[in-house]
């Protein structure tokens, strides 16, 4: 089995170094790490929907850059600042997966940066294909 790391030098918020990669690639499977609503190591401010739709486009970026699409996914995680955000999340979650839906977890969570989302990803793509 060969692991492909995807993005493991980066930083995050005040340019620290983060020690994990953006995502890990094995056999056909995409790992890719909880991704957050940060453009250059800034948050983007607006609430929910802007980073809502921030989190997923990074995230997107990232299948995109391991050669995956959004009708790869297989289950996303989400965690949610304020489960008063919910409904507003999901009509913008739908625009992204709305028509190939993944398995997906939903939590309300406190965030580790100030945030109001984080959304991760697993994706698989048979290979040789």
């Amino acid at each position: 089995m060969s692991i492909k790391r995807h993005g493991s030098i980066q930083t995050g918020a005040g340019g620290a170094k983060l020690p994990f990669a953006r995502a890990v690639e094995a056999d056909g499977w995409l790992y890719v790490s909880g991704q957050v609503a940060m453009v250059n190591g800034l948050v983007v401010e607006g609430g929910i929907v802007p980073q809502t739709h921030q989190a997923i486009q990074n995230l997107v970026a990232i299948l995109k850059e391991a050669g995956y699409r959004t009708e790869d996914v297989v289950r996303v995680g989400v965690w949610l600042d304020d489960p008063r955000d919910f409904g507003a999340f999901n009509a913008i979650y739908a625009e992204y997966f709305g028509s190939n839906p993944p398995a997906r977890a939903c939590v309300q969570s406190s965030m580790m940066i100030d945030c109001k989302v984080e959304i991760d990803c697993v994706a698989y793509r048979r290979q040789g294909v």
